[in-house]
């Protein structure tokens, strides 16, 4: 069982990833959703937003996405990427300006996505459709480094296309010596702790932002709140927790101060997602 070690950065987070993946398991935040992932000597990016796109799209409307934290780096800085993971198609998940950079630089790059979001991706990403590795819910795959469980994710709903193929997605990682769960945008649902518990993550990366009923009328799809997500971690057994998915947008986030204060209390160890920082995987 992995034991996480928060280490703050002495140096900017670009300058940390351009030593490159060394043979340990280290997480770095991206902000919203968004992870680094290195992980025996290869790099995983999760959910990137590292522009100004939805700055952009609701500039004129009540709704202001003018971020809250700059992005720590720009695309380019990310360095050399193994794979991509993208859980669903909404633009802080799946941002095209992120994306198409990186793909663009890296023509080996590989794209997860959920099969659902195919035309979606293609769009954004513009890279050929060789290069997407398009998933659905119950699938496992092997690549070079790591396993990965897909599962469902409820954002607020479980909902899928006329094909039956899931919308929203999280992934289970199985790197060897530590399992880590980014559960994608979601809320509970029925079948989740069952889908969770057969994973058995040692570390659960999981939204805390909440949700509300003005909000979800205006469009916006809302996750777990933050007890919520704790209480699944003591459900399923999950020794570890990260929060994240707050900071970004003024208009749907959570208080840092209630995710420090919760951090206080077992048995669940809760971390808040921080700029700045390494979260290292050592064996227990």
């Amino acid at each position: 069982m992995a034991r996480l070690r928060p280490i703050a950065l002495d140096m900017s987070l670009a300058d940390r990833l351009a030593a490159g993946p060394g043979a340990g398991v280290s997480l770095y935040w991206l902000g919203q959703a968004g992870f680094v992932i290195d992980a025996h000597e290869r790099r995983y990016v999760i959910d990137p937003y590292l522009s100004d796109t939805l700055a952009d799209k609701y500039r004129s409307t009540p709704f202001s996405h003018a971020r809250m934290m700059p992005a720590p780096l720009s695309p380019a800085e990310l360095g050399v990427v193994d794979l991509v993971l993208c859980t669903h198609h909404h633009t802080d998940h799946m941002d095209g300006a992120t994306l198409w950079s990186l793909g663009q630089r890296l023509p080996d790059l590989r794209f997860v996505v959920p099969v659902a979001a195919r035309a979606i991706a293609l769009d954004r990403i513009g890279v050929d459709a060789a290069r997407l590795v398009e998933v659905d819910a119950g699938e496992r795959l092997t690549f070079d480094g790591f396993t990965l469980d897909v599962l469902r994710a409820a954002h607020e709903m479980v909902e899928q296309d006329d094909d039956g193929r899931h919308r929203f997605l999280g992934y289970g990682l199985d790197l060897g010596g530590a399992r880590l769960l980014h559960s994608g945008d979601t809320i509970p649902f029925d079948g989740q702790d069952d889908e969770v518990r057969a994973f058995a993550p040692d570390i659960a990366l999981l939204p805390v932002n909440g949700r509300s009923d003005g909000l979800r009328s205006a469009g916006f799809a809302g996750n777990f709140t933050l007890s919520e997500a704790v209480a699944l971690c003591k459900r399923c057994g999950i020794p570890t927790m990260i929060a994240h998915h707050f900071g970004m947008f003024a208009f749907n986030t959570i208080a840092v101060e209630e995710i420090d204060l919760a951090s206080q209390y077992g048995p669940v160890s809760l971390v808040r997602a921080r700029e700045g920082s390494e979260f290292r995987l050592d064996d227990a």
